[in-house]
């Protein structure tokens, strides 16, 4: 009969008892802290995700609206470059000059945006104008700038300033528009002769770039002293602001609740302003809601666009409920899990034990290394797993030698050990790799089409192994293959082929076409001469065929239509680039060739 001690002791070792123990534990430590960990996780999650909503936004916007300037501001700048405009700015009088000046001026505006055009010559003050519809033909002199002129101040703000170019949301009376004026200063020797721009119709601007519908996202594009240059609600747009006083400007600092916000705001635009490609996101309080404000800085025109984020709006809290049912799931997980570890902890072991006991009586001791216990079942077992563990590490060792020079004969056998880079059997283990898994892939890549196949063969090589020594050859190869790793981008591939031929798997971003990445990789080669060691300068030229990569086709016919192109290019007079569309083969050719 068990004395009350021997009672105690028992149950100290009983597995039954510790299991229990362990899943009062489990419930304890789960249930008490779940709801604290659950409220916690929405409110950071909230603020993070806003955050990154915050940057992505800006810098969409961002890049929105600098296509949408940017063109028009380029096209502004080329013609204030113009000599026919320079000329006919210093001698405006001049008929010839006046005749030329404005058969430049009707050019340009045709391709403006807008269809438009202003020119302002600084010694007269006469300004210049014309529209889309062409309605002031042989009669562009509309008006006369003058400084006592309130309305002109505009103008004269701008000729005076630092900048070359300068943005202002304005209506003209004269003309009667109102439109996001791009002015840039005619200069020669330094010293402004004259002005000249475009404009953008503002409700065409603010439809296209501002009254994006977004709900709880609003858009807005302040000037660098938060003048508001574009805001879907016109009425909050500052018309005038070049010749404005800062307190009577609506700016964007006028919508905020608070001091402190307004502050801050000011300090994230003074940072984006100093730092490229850099985002800014903050929470203020406007109309006594708390929102996101995101701030990025369009550089090329002197703008800051302001994104504001209702986070309540964008990230509902219903998103946060199925973590609420995770928990509630963890609980019950949590109740089947001690069902299932007393099966695992005693049921399941014993019945290991008795497994063990007829293959060791076969003679078979594999996979017989119990975990450390000291518990019955585990004292029961540990003779058995002594036996088993040393022929089990010895096992274990030599599978993982074979293992791991298994992988070195792998990667030595796709390696082209010259240049160091993919030799062809690597080169079309990874196109196949590449095409088994590229139907997984959720969204096609931002490019502009499928990618170049492109085969590079080095011209005229054989002289210079003659001349130089195969020592030197070689050195040339992998200089070449050097650069061409050197014109990779994310997701493209370089093999050597064979020889001195090499092959690419080069992507196409949106705006570049197959013959701009085959000429980009025949300048890699062709670009400067190779300094190799021993002071070994050596000129090589080469030829490059390329194909657009037809993944129905299968890679054999690939590299036929890459082959053929290639030798449409040898044919050419080397040196070139021959692109092969699936029809016909076009060449071009490199300067030199």
């Amino acid at each position: 009969m068990l004395t009350p001690r021997g009672l105690l002791d028992r149950l100290r070792t009983s597995l039954r008892v510790r299991v229990l123990l362990l899943m009062l534990t489990i419930f304890v430590a789960i249930s008490i802290p779940a709801w604290l960990a659950f409220t916690l996780i929405i409110d950071t999650t909230t603020i993070r995700l806003g955050r990154l909503f915050a940057e992505k936004q800006v810098l969409f916007d961002r890049y929105r609206g600098l296509e949408t300037l940017r063109r028009e501001t380029a096209l502004a700048e080329t013609l204030a470059r113009s000599p026919v405009i320079l000329d006919w700015a210093v001698n405006e009088a001049d008929p010839g000059l006046r005749a030329r000046g404005l058969a430049e001026l009707e050019h340009y505006r045709t391709a403006f945006g807008d269809g438009s055009y202003f020119f302002i010559a600084d010694a007269s003050g006469n300004y210049y104008f014309n529209d889309r519809d062409n309605s002031y033909a042989g009669r562009q002199l509309r008006y006369s700038v003058a400084r006592d002129n309130p309305r002109d101040g505009w103008y004269f703000a701008t000729i005076a300033g630092p900048e070359a170019c300068q943005l202002n949301v304005d209506h003209d009376d004269n003309l009667a528009v109102t439109k996001v004026w791009i002015n840039c200063k005619v200069l020669r020797d330094g010293r402004p002769v004259g002005m000249i721009g475009t404009g953008i119709d503002l409700s065409s601007f603010i439809l296209e770039v501002v009254d994006v519908h977004q709900p709880g996202v609003e858009s807005i594009f302040v000037d660098r002293a938060g003048a508001i240059q574009a805001h879907r609600d016109a009425r909050q747009i500052d018309f005038h602001s070049l010749t404005k006083d800062i307190a009577a400007k609506k700016t964007v600092f006028n919508l905020l609740d608070r001091a402190e916000d307004r502050q801050a705001m000011a300090a994230m635009m003074q940072r984006v302003s100093s730092a490229e490609d850099t985002v800014e996101a903050g929470f203020v309080q406007i109309d006594g809601r708390r929102v996101l404000a995101g701030v990025g800085y369009l550089d090329r025109i002197g703008w800051f666009n302001v994104t504001l984020m209702d986070l309540d709006q964008i990230i509902d809290d219903d998103l946060f409920r199925p973590i609420a049912a995770l928990l509630v799931l963890i609980l019950a997980a949590a109740t089947v899990l001690a069902t299932v570890l007393f099966q695992r902890s005693v049921l399941d072991r014993l019945a290991t034990l008795e497994v063990w006991v007829r293959r060791l009586r076969a003679g078979d001791f594999a996979d017989m290394n119990p975990p450390a216990a000291a518990d019955e079942i585990g004292r029961l077992t540990s003779a058995f797993g002594e036996m088993a563990r040393a022929v089990g590490d010895n096992t274990q060792r030599l599978e993982a030698m074979v293992r791991s020079r298994t992988e070195d004969l792998d990667r030595l056998a796709h390696l082209d050990p010259l240049t160091g880079i993919a030799n062809r059997r690597g080169f079309l283990r990874a196109l196949a790799d590449r095409a088994a898994t590229q139907p997984q892939s959720p969204d096609p890549p931002l490019q502009g089409g499928p990618p170049g196949l492109i085969l590079v063969d080095m011209d005229l090589f054989k002289p210079v192994n003659d001349r130089y020594g195969h020592q030197v050859g070689d050195l040339a190869l992998v200089e070449s293959a050097r650069r061409l790793a050197a014109c990779l981008q994310p997701g493209d591939l370089v093999a050597r082929w064979g020889g001195d031929e090499f092959v690419l798997l080069a992507a196409l971003p949106a705006g570049t076409t197959l013959q701009d990445r085959a000429e980009q990789i025949r300048n890699a080669i062709s670009g400067r001469p190779y300094s190799l060691p021993g002071g070994v300068e050596v000129r090589v030229t080469s030829s490059v065929g390329a194909c657009l990569l037809d993944p129905e086709a299968g890679v054999e016919v690939n590299l036929d239509r890459a082959d053929a192109a290639l030798y449409a290019a040898k044919q050419a007079g080397r040196n070139q680039v021959a692109c092969h569309d699936g029809t016909r083969t076009d060449t071009r050719s490199g300067p030199g060739a």
